[in-house]
């Protein structure tokens, strides 16, 4: 499905109302231009196609293939301020970080005794704008027993996409659950302090009534 969003061109220290939000349009070639567009319409875009995606800006009477290449939040309101798009050349290769999903289901995970770990949650990948994808699936069924791992080298990638990463790095694992430490050894010990702490007393007292 293509995503598109349409901007206009921003004049220099032009204000803007509530309902629009501030960017900026580069690229290799480029200059850069401000733009401003609609604050509901771009969230609703950028929630689809996140940094991994292209979208088709119509820009200047032209529609113009783009990546979003950064945002910037409020610090309270959590609301976008800003958003920095680049203009991407169909024929170049680009880096992206691509969302990876855990699908399927782990045997040991599913019964109750395996606790699934994520150490990868995204992974950067090169290739040309139109093989990038909004997400690559990673199938946990694999995941058997204890200890088992899936490396980044086991992911079936898109066709044209080159990973930028090391093969050898752990996206995710099952791990065996930590044993719970007995209370059982902390307890007599606290009951032998207190034991000798009585005894300590008595003599105490036996001591002073001798004295008497």
């Amino acid at each position: 499905m293509e995503l598109k969003l349409s901007a206009e061109v921003r004049a220099k220290d032009e204000k803007l109302d509530k309902d629009s939000i501030p960017g900026v349009i580069y690229g290799r070639g480029l200059e850069s231009r401000s733009l401003k567009l609609n604050y509901n319409a771009f969230v609703k875009v950028f929630a689809e196609a996140g940094e991994s995606n292209l979208i088709t800006l119509n820009f200047d009477k032209q529609d113009i293939p783009v990546l979003v290449k950064a945002t910037q939040k409020h610090p309270l309101k959590n609301t976008y301020t800003h958003v920095d798009f680049y203009q991407v050349n169909m024929k170049e290769k680009v880096k992206a970080e691509v969302p990876l999903e855990f699908v399927g289901e782990s045997k040991v995970v599913k019964e109750g005794s395996g606790i699934f770990s994520i150490i990868i949650d995204e992974i950067g990948v090169e290739c040309l704008p139109g093989d990038l994808v909004d997400h690559i699936d990673v199938d946990i069924s694999v995941l058997q027993e204890f200890g088992d791992a899936i490396r980044l080298s086991d992911i079936n990638l898109p066709q044209g996409m080159e990973l930028l990463h090391d093969g050898t790095e752990v996206i995710c694992m099952v791990e065996e659950p930590k044993k719970v430490v007995e209370e059982a050894p902390v307890a007599e010990a606290e009951e032998k302090t207190e034991a000798k702490a009585g005894e300590e007393k008595g003599e105490s007292e036996k001591t002073e009534e001798e004295k008497k």
